[in-house]
């Protein structure tokens, strides 16, 4: 095995695998199974079993003919390697260019194979797991025949302002229900993806995999209110603004800046939460979407501080 990988890999799906693996923080010689890593990655075990031998010829992951696949490196030297890997994978590039094209009018509500084809000049495989994870992420069904029909999206300023205000409301609410329980190994989870996206995440991962890690965070949060209408809201809102968000980290090098001070914000959110100050963090997490949706939409965010601040939040 070698001592240290030489080189990132080169596949997009092996560079997912891999920043997948990584995030679960596992011990060296923990078994990793083809199963597991297709349901994550939404595809077949074959596919996987190509990315798992990819990243065996680095080092990262190695095999056993009894065991299968199993890590072959700590955490954090394969959040090392994958820093090395592309920002933005080939399928990611074809699947903003056609969310762009979605949410700027130029693609109609229905959309065919052989038309994105044409459009993107693009193999009929790139465009059908663009499609398919457009489907994954609820953003588009299949029609009879080779038809893709878009389901609604924001794609207006307006729109995304509403969108952060519903949030205002019902996220700290949940916060604040009689039911509220931690589910620890959840919080657990998400504190480490905060940690890994302050250490480097922030400018190696995709748009789409940083706008995961904080939608999973927020639903983590909600979640633990244990009433299903709160988290059930909040997974629609999010799946109708994720391709305005994807355009908006793509596009504006202050995402980053500000990604940081989310990060710092969530990892702040949990202390006060597992200090079972929920009053209190009830307060600061309307505050925070409040500055952040300001920040997204165009407004002005101390104005927006300063109001969050003047509201009381009662249990």
């Amino acid at each position: 095995m070698p001592s240290s990988p030489a080189s990132a890999p080169t596949s997009a799906l092996a560079t997912r695998v891999l920043e997948h693996v990584a995030r679960g923080d596992h011990e060296v010689g923990h078994r990793l199974t083809e199963h597991a890593l297709a349901a994550a990655m939404g595809v077949s075990r074959t596919p996987v079993r190509r990315a798992l031998r990819e990243l065996e010829a680095l080092g990262a992951v190695a095999s056993n003919p009894n065991r299968g696949f199993f890590v072959a490196l700590s955490a954090a030297r394969l959040r090392k390697l994958a820093l090395r890997a592309p920002a933005a994978s080939d399928d990611d590039e074809l699947y903003l260019r056609i969310a762009e094209d979605r949410l700027a009018g130029d693609l109609a509500e229905i959309v065919f194979e052989a038309q994105l084809m044409e459009r993107y000049d693009a193999t009929r495989l790139q465009v059908q797991r663009a499609l398919n994870r457009l489907g994954r992420e609820g953003l588009a069904e299949r029609k009879p025949g080779r038809g893709w029909a878009f389901r609604p999206l924001l794609s207006t300023v307006e729109a995304h302002r509403e969108s952060y205000r519903f949030r205002m409301a019902i996220e700290p609410a949940a916060l604040l229900e009689p039911t509220y329980r931690i589910d620890a190994e959840a919080f657990a989870r998400i504190r480490r993806e905060q940690l890994q996206m302050l250490d480097g995440g922030i400018e190696s991962w995709s748009a789409s995999e940083r706008f995961r890690v904080g939608a999973e965070f927020h639903e983590t949060i909600v979640g633990c209110a244990g009433n299903r209408f709160f988290v059930d809201a909040l997974k629609n809102v999010n799946r109708v603004r994720r391709l305005i968000e994807y355009r908006q980290q793509t596009k504006s090098s202050r995402d980053r800046s500000r990604l940081y001070r989310q990060c710092e914000e969530h990892l702040q959110l949990l202390d006060l939460i597992e200090a079972g100050k929920r009053v209190e963090a009830a307060r600061t997490l309307r505050e925070h979407l409040d500055v952040v949706g300001t920040l997204k939409t165009g407004g002005d965010p101390m104005r927006a501080a300063r109001g969050a601040n003047a509201i009381e939040v009662h249990l």
